[in-house]
Parts: C-alpha cells; structure tokens; sequence
C-alpha cells in the first residue's frame, strides 16, 4: 500500500468518525485522487482534513466539508447540479461521480482553464464548466435539481433561486464573512426551507469575471 493510499484510507476513517456515513459520498472521495487538484509542493498533504490554498488566493475545501455539502445535497444519479466557484474542480469531480450531469461556474481564468484540464484529465466527460459570474446563475441549463454555492454569501442571489426546481436543495455558507453557517435551503412554492448545519468559514463570492 503506497503512502497516499494509506493517507486516503485514514482520512475516509476520519470522514465516518465525523459522522459522514453516506457509503456513495465515502466512496467517491476515495475514488477521486485528491493530489491533482493541489499544488506538487502540497501532495504529501493532499489526505490531510485540512483545506490547502490554490492560485488565485482561493482554497481547495477541507474533506469534511466536501463531504458535508455532497451528503447534504441527497444526490441521486438522475439529478442535475450547479456548483457555483469550481475553483480546483475538486468538488466538480467528487459531484460528478452521484450525478447524472454536474455545471460549473467559476469567476478566475486561470482556476477555470486548470480545472477543466484536470477533469479531462480524469475522463469526467458529465461536467460542463464556464467561465463567468456565479450572481447570474446558468439560465440556459436551468432549471437544477441541486445546488451548492462554495463560496460565502450574505444572501442566495435571486438568480440562483430562480435556477432552483421546485423541491430543489440549494446548500451555501450563508452569513457575514467570518460567522457564516453552512445552510440547507429546500425551495417549496415561493416558500424557502432553511436549516443550518454547521459553522464554516469560505472565501467570499464575488461578481465579475477576472481573466489573470
């Protein structure tokens, strides 16, 4: 057994001690190798439940919350997700392997270009990445039975909302920046179910485009 499979299996040991008992979510964060989405100077720590820093002064998510999220969704393989800030891809490939087709939107140029050749790398042929502004959703492959928002918002944009299904889930850090709670949204009618999960910390979502 090579060292990052042992790393892996303690860390999916660490996942279940922390009550993520989805056998699908554990399974396909042991099948995605984690290493790829890091930097080569970080891959000793790539089993680690830490979160690591990417470029563009963004991080790729500890497991746990990966874990956390994807469980909170209740993902099965005939339903579409959009996942707002795909920053590594990490999430994307972990998303891609309960979904029957994920779409990613991500506001860095060079993160978008870097996640896109991971996933091909991968053969993750049900992910669909754009380059663009998260506020304004993805009206043309709308509407989504799921989805998750990896970035902190003060508030759901309405966009997103509206990309929603009825019955749909919609997961996001929610709250001011340092007291946000990871929150499930479930959309019924005009009417927004809210639950909150647990505290969480993530960079915050921000508007536009950056092409460097």
């Amino acid at each position: 057994m090579s060292d990052l499979t042992e790393k892996k299996a303690r860390l999916t040991m660490s996942l279940r001690a922390q009550a993520i008992l989805s056998s699908p979510v554990l399974s396909a964060i042991e099948s995605i190798p984690r290493e790829i989405f890091i930097e080569p100077a970080l891959k000793q720590h790539a089993y680690e439940n830490a979160s690591l820093p990417i470029a563009c002064e963004q991080t790729i998510s500890q497991p746990y919350i990966v874990a956390k999220m994807t469980e909170a969704l209740e993902l099965t393989n005939r339903y579409t997700v959009l996942e707002i800030g795909t920053g590594s891809g990490y999430q994307a490939s972990i998303l891609s392997l309960l979904a029957r087709r994920v779409y990613s939107m991500e506001r860095h140029r060079p993160l978008f270009v870097e996640a896109r050749n991971r996933l091909a790398e991968l053969k993750l042929t049900n992910v669909t990445l754009r380059l663009g502004d998260g506020f304004s959703g993805w009206p043309e492959a709308a509407p989504f039975d799921r989805i998750i928002i990896t970035c902190q918002v003060d508030k759901v944009p309405d966009a997103l909302i509206q990309n929603l299904k009825p019955d749909g889930v919609l997961i996001a850090p929610i709250g001011p920046p340092g007291k946000e709670f990871l929150t499930k949204l479930i959309k019924k009618g005009d009417v927004i179910h809210t639950e909150q999960l647990i505290s969480v910390r993530f960079v915050p979502m921000i508007p536009g485009i950056e092409n460097a």
